[in-house]
């Protein structure tokens, strides 16, 4: 494939979403999108995707997963985003550039708003990404780089919180969790955002329109 067809190439991808941030409470990120700052007036987190269904081009994308870190300066609408992807040791090397593609917002569609947003891509690299579920809460382990599990905030009669029907970009369905574990060890930065905000989300992000 040419390096010119990145941002032509049709692309899709089902699964679920989990992220963390320093957020003290929910995040206003997902009402506001992006108008309202962070609670600690800037943004740290990390996100893993499980893919249960995804192609880019004729390469499938089934049953990998992906670790994302962010960091955000301020309001996110406002950019200057950095960001990194570990990406599934499985993953095929065809899979590996459709994944930095899609994750880099190179490929358009529902994540190119990273090629927009994000000023410095720290970078991509492989790793053993695992991403578990077990009874409400879901487990993301990049090796020692991140570790993370994450669980809803229980509601009214016990059943999850969720906000529905928003414009963000993830999903519109946003399930309100909080982080049992949260560590990041990556890129020179040492988080830890145990009972912070999370987020879970199930997605269907298709590219490049």
């Amino acid at each position: 494939m040419a390096l010119d067809d990145v941002g032509t190439v049709p692309w899709a991808i089902k699964g679920e979403l989990i992220l963390n941030c320093n957020c003290t409470v929910f995040c206003p990120c997902v009402v506001s999108l992006g108008k309202h700052a962070p609670t600690e007036g800037y943004c740290q987190a990390w996100s893993g995707v499980r893919i249960d269904e995804g192609h880019y081009g004729d390469e499938d994308l089934s049953g990998l997963n992906v670790g994302l870190m962010l960091e955000i300066p301020g309001l996110m609408a406002r950019g200057n985003w950095k960001a990194a992807a570990f990406i599934d040791e499985r993953a095929s090397d065809a899979a590996y550039d459709a994944l930095v593609n899609i994750f880099s917002g190179k490929a358009r569609g529902t994540t190119g708003l990273f090629g927009v947003l994000v000023s410095e891509f720290l970078g991509a690299e492989r790793s053993p990404v695992v991403f578990e579920t077990e009874g409400n809460a879901r487990r993301l382990m990049v090796g020692k780089k991140i570790q993370g599990e994450v669980v809803p905030v229980p509601g009214h009669k016990g059943e999850d919180i969720v906000v529905t029907n928003t414009e963000y970009w993830m999903g519109p369905d946003i399930t309100v969790a909080t982080a049992t574990k949260g560590r990041v060890r990556a890129f020179g930065r040492v988080w830890d955002f145990d009972g912070r905000s999370a987020e879970i989300c199930q997605i269907d992000w298709k590219g490049p329109r």
